[in-house]
This record gives C-alpha cells, sequence and structure tokens, in this order.
C-alpha cells in the first residue's frame, strides 16, 4: 500500500480503535457553557492544538518514527505519565493498544500497552510512512474527531462543523512544523481549561462519551 492509503486506512473513523468515543474533555465543556457554537468551538479546539495534547502527542510521534525497540518502549512509558488525569490516561492508552493490535496486519510496533501517537509514530516508520505526513494527518484527525462530537453535543450543523475544520487547518499545519525540531523537553502545555474538564467528565452525571 502506498503512504497515502495507509494513512487514510490508518486515519478513517471506520479503523477499529473507537476514536469517535472519545471528546476529550469536550463533553464537559459544552455543558459548562465553555463551548457554545462554532466560534467558540474553534477557539476551544485551536487551543488544544497549539496548547495542549495536539502539540505534546505530534512531539511524541514525532521522536516514535525516529525510535528504536529500547526507545520505543521508553517513550510509551514518558506518553503514559505525562497524561494529566485518568481519563486522559485511558483515552490514549485505549486508542493507542487497540491501533497497535489493529496494526498487526501491517507488521505491528512490539508493544501491547502503548499511547496512541507513540503507536502511530512507530507503526507510520514501520511501513516507511513518512514523519511529516504521518504527523500532519494525525494531527487532522484529531481536529475532526473534536469537531465531529462538539456536531453532536452543543449540537452545531454539519456545515458549521465542516467550517471550523476548515478554519483549523492553518492552526493544523502550524503545529505540525512546529514541532519538526521539538526535543522531548518541551511536551507540555497550557491548557489548563481542557485538563480541568477532562477532570470534571470523571463525575458528569450524563456522558455521551467515555472522556
Amino acid at each position: 500500500m502506498s503512504s497515502l492509503s495507509l494513512l487514510l486506512t490508518w486515519l478513517s473513523p471506520a479503523f477499529p480503535i473507537g476514536s469517535f468515543a472519545y471528546s476529550h474533555g469536550l463533553e464537559w465543556a459544552v455543558e459548562a457553557g465553555d463551548v457554545t457554537d462554532e466560534a467558540t468551538l474553534k477557539a476551544w479546539v485551536a487551543d488544544v492544538l497549539s496548547l495542549g495534547a495536539g502539540w505534546s502527542d505530534t512531539i511524541l510521534l514525532r521522536h516514535a518514527h525516529r525510535a528504536d525497540g529500547a526507545g520505543l518502549q521508553r517513550l510509551a512509558e514518558l506518553a503514559e505519565a505525562a497524561q494529566p488525569c485518568r481519563e486522559r490516561r485511558d483515552e490514549t492508552i485505549g486508542q493507542g493498544t487497540a491501533f497497535a493490535l489493529a496494526g498487526l496486519v501491517w507488521g505491528g510496533i512490539g508493544l501491547e500497552r502503548v499511547a496512541f501517537p507513540v503507536a502511530f509514530g512507530a507503526l507510520a516508520a514501520a511501513n516507511s510512512v513518512g514523519e511529516d505526513e504521518a504527523a500532519l494527518g494525525f494531527l487532522h484527525a484529531f481536529t475532526a474527531n473534536l469537531v465531529s462530537a462538539a456536531v453532536r453535543l452543543v449540537p452545531l450543523g454539519q456545515t458549521a462543523g465542516l467550517r471550523t475544520v476548515a478554519a483549523l487547518g492553518p492552526v493544523v499545519a502550524d503545529v505540525a512544523e512546529r514541532t519538526r525540531t521539538a526535543g522531548l523537553d518541551e511536551i507540555g502545555g497550557a491548557c489548563f481549561r481542557s485538563d480541568i474538564a477532562a477532570m470534571r467528565h470523571e463525575t458528569q452525571y450524563t456522558r455521551l462519551f467515555r472522556t
């Protein structure tokens, strides 16, 4: 398969990792009134991409793409330890472990319990998918998944969701570019409201999403 075909397969909503079940704390943000319309959704997701998980996960992905066996195990441990709360850990480990299992079709990565960006970067490297392409695709899929959750939660119309994805394109490209030379010591963020949303979601009374 070509690199493009692999990325389209792995990042499809139909790929069996259950990404549709996660909102990354967005469900609580909608209930709390932080995200109420197209404008607030765009601002929220832009911050998550630039200052939160989008930034850190892409750094992890890039380093996983370059890592050997021992280095990959250390990255997996770092990625799990760096999660700000239980639900974020469950989200990345749940998707990553499912991705690693499904990835056995393409040779696998040698890890069973692993965070999603680490699993994705490693499998991309093992199948000669370029690092930049993998990072850009990963960020775009993450963006689309958050917007899809908001379309259902706010709710928003499909056209508003598509406008939001299109408007966030430059943010996705910027994060992908800036992480090219980022070291592991640059993992971290300042997206505190999103982290709090994930923590509050653990005890939210009515929940449609796992996070």
